[in-house]
């Protein structure tokens, strides 16, 4: 790095630099800068500062999507064009993400996946699909998204477990997603999350310690996010591999498509759209029989939290759903050997079928799960959350009705529309909607909501239960 000059002192010093890409981003074209400098009227470049300030406030606590732009509203990227390669230039960057003047290696390797994703996105993905079905389609855009940023790995036997968990958790909750990370890393598992803090970041730092005991190498803390939640949920300082999806939809898909086994710990409403995401997934009947391991998981103290998302999902969806998911409580060693024994089951199933052990080709996702869902005052009223309905199409439909939530909490777009229009109204049949208000009360009550030590609470949601 050269050229870096310091700013104001303080919590909010910065430093202006311009560096060398670290970790696999060596050139652009004239096209793809002008993209990222806002040079073609593409609109990137502010996606860009978004998303690369969350990158270089890594490990921030804070779950409004406007504080940190507010907190260094000077902040600016450029991606400059030279002969030999790129560079990348940060004006009035967060002084956090260096070191003696030199920008940590780790925050550097993130940043460069940011320009990465945000280029190929752009330039790319809008040609995928050809003569594909829409549903392919989608499918083969997250693939791509995935090759392009070297997530999909050959010849490596199946060892990633998705860990899924909420980012404001209590400190029992994140001691607890450590010690199953641990044991996980003992057992040679791999770990990807959604990126960011608590119950994402729980479970890496555990593996990290085990997979040093091990001595194991080329490990891999892969972490998952989308342009829209990003702001909000920093990547934390383990994630060594990160990929931008470029809405929650795909987000979701890449994480089924790549993982081997998913572990849920306790979290609010987003950690309920991706049980309701998978569950809808396997409970389409054209998925009968794929074995894809599911664990709820928590502390003893968490125990009332999963009989609570239990009794709710046992109620929309059916008694029959409860035979996708397995709940162990308060037992880290359980909880790891259930899930290597369900990665082998998965080893074995890919095998036979001989579909891919890097990309789960053969599970089904239905379009209904992969389109992009605006959460508009307008959609999350038109939600049809009604029994009646095939499993798999109603839980599409409640995954839209948390999607909307998570929105109204955590994302720009949500956050301004509830502040114009008023909270989204929620309506369907009674008792769906009483067990509904129940849960939600219920992650109130519980601070799944927003991060410890903020404002109180305010729904951004109305639940019609009369």
């Amino acid at each position: 790095m050269k050229e870096a000059e310091a700013g104001v002192a303080g919590s909010n010093a910065t430093v202006t630099a311009r560096i060398s890409p670290a970790g696999g981003l060596d050139i652009l074209s004239r096209h793809e800068v002008a993209h990222l400098r806002g040079a073609s009227g593409s609109g990137l470049h502010g996606l860009l500062r978004r998303c690369a300030l969350a990158v270089l406030t890594s490990g921030a606590i804070s779950d409004d999507p406007r504080a940190i732009l507010e907190q260094y509203p000077d902040f600016d990227i450029q991606v400059l064009q030279q002969d030999r390669g790129i560079k990348i230039e940060l004006i009035n960057a967060p002084a956090q993400a260096f070191v003696d003047g030199q920008i940590i290696r780790g925050i550097n390797e993130l940043l460069v996946a940011v320009v990465r994703d945000i280029v190929y996105v752009s330039t790319q993905l809008e040609e995928i699909g050809g003569d594909l079905d829409p549903s392919d389609a989608l499918t083969q855009a997250v693939f791509e998204v995935l090759r392009n940023a070297r997530i999909l790995k050959p010849n490596i036997d199946p060892s990633l477990v998705v860990c899924w968990g909420g980012h404001s958790i209590s400190r029992e909750e994140y001691d607890y997603t450590k010690a199953v990370g641990y044991q996980l890393g003992l057992r040679g598992l791999d770990i990807c999350t959604g990126c960011g803090p608590g119950a994402m970041k729980g479970p890496m730092k555990g593996a990290t310690i085990a997979h040093a005991k091990q001595r194991r190498r080329n490990n891999r803390y892969i972490g998952v996010t989308e342009p829209g939640i990003i702001a909000a949920e920093s990547p934390n300082p383990i994630v060594n591999h990160l990929v931008i999806m470029p809405d929650i939809e795909k987000r979701l898909e890449a994480f089924v498509r790549i993982g081997h086994g998913i572990i849920v710990f306790p979290g609010g409403v987003g950690t309920a759209e991706e049980i309701l995401y998978l569950l809808g997934i396997l409970l389409h009947p054209d998925n009968m029989g794929t074995p894809f391991p599911l664990i709820l998981t928590g502390p003893r103290q968490s125990a009332a939290y999963f009989e609570q998302i239990d009794r709710f999902l046992r109620l929309t969806l059916g008694e029959a759903v409860a035979q996708h998911y397995q709940i162990i409580v308060d037992d880290p060693t359980a909880v790891a050997k259930a899930m290597a024994r369900g990665v082998d089951k998965v080893r074995n199933y890919r095998l036979d079928t001989k579909d891919a052990f890097f990309f789960n080709w053969a599970l089904r996702i239905p379009l209904e799960f992969q389109i992009p869902f605006r959460p508009t005052h307008e959609a999350m009223r038109s939600l049809q959350l009604h029994h009646g309905r095939p499993q798999h199409e109603l839980a599409a439909d409640l995954r839209r009705a948390f999607s909307g939530i998570v929105a109204g909490n955590v994302k720009e777009e949500g956050v301004e529309a509830i502040e114009k229009h008023g909270p989204f109204d929620i309506d369907g049949d009674r008792d769906i909607m009483q067990a509904l208000d129940k849960l939600l009360q219920a992650f109130v009550e519980q601070h799944r909501m927003k991060l410890p030590g903020a404002a109180a609470y305010v729904p951004c949601y109305r639940v019609i239960t009369g």
